[in-house]
């Protein structure tokens, strides 16, 4: 009976998607006799923030996601990444198979949140997989269940994270705003004949005294 076992062994960033993309490289071993036909895979992938430190800056960016440190023993929960499908090709014994995995920046999202608290390290990961194996047997197919126990691990570095965004929106950010907050700004952006937006907001945060500034 096929019972494939999973690894990921790397990561990296795909330069040319349409959108924001990394790219899992997933190791898929299997002994059944007679090899694997197709499997037709989902994987969940999930944030462990618990397993990792954090450093104080960090730890302030990261109290809109899990509030005071105080409480992060009851608040530092998995947080959902994404959930994929891939269908892996016939391979007996071991094969490599890249996992596209699309990475949003919206910072209104606590994966989004997460990663643009981090400075430095390395992201753990959890990765659960199902799916349905169909192996080759003496008279066609043996069609079963990916185990419900199989997963893995990874801990993606921060710095290829940082690379991701810094291709797709290089030195920028995105924040997503309300139609009346955005020409609220207009109006003050106008008023005072300021040249960006960024210098804009910069000068909102000025106004607003310690702790506001950048």
């Amino acid at each position: 009976m096929a019972e494939p076992r999973f690894e990921c062994v790397g990561a990296r960033v795909d330069p040319y998607a349409a959108s924001p993309t990394l790219v899992l490289r997933l190791r898929i071993t299997d002994d059944a006799p007679g090899g694997v036909h197709v499997i037709a895979l989902r994987c969940q992938i999930r944030i462990e923030p618990a397993r990792r430190r954090y450093t104080a800056t960090e730890a302030e960016l990261l109290a809109d996601v899990f509030g005071a440190v105080a409480r992060w023993g009851e608040t530092l929960k998995a947080i959902q990444l994404a959930t994929l499908s891939t269908m892996v090709p016939g391979f007996t014994g071991t094969t490599e198979v890249d996992l596209p995995v699309p990475c949003g920046y919206d910072l209104e999202v606590a994966a989004g949140k997460y990663f643009a608290a981090l400075d430095e390290g390395e992201i753990p990961l959890l990765l659960l997989f199902s799916g349905t194996v169909f192996a080759r047997a003496d008279r066609g197919f043996a069609v079963t269940p990916v185990p419900w126990d199989r997963e893995a691990r990874y801990r993606l570095p921060v710095a290829l994270w940082q690379e991701l965004i810094d291709l797709y929106f290089p030195g920028t950010g995105w924040l997503r705003l309300r139609h009346e907050t955005l020409r609220s700004l207009l109006r003050y952006k106008s008023a005072r004949a300021v040249a960006t937006w960024d210098e804009a907001v910069e000068r909102l945060l000025e106004e607003a005294g310690p702790g506001g500034g950048p």
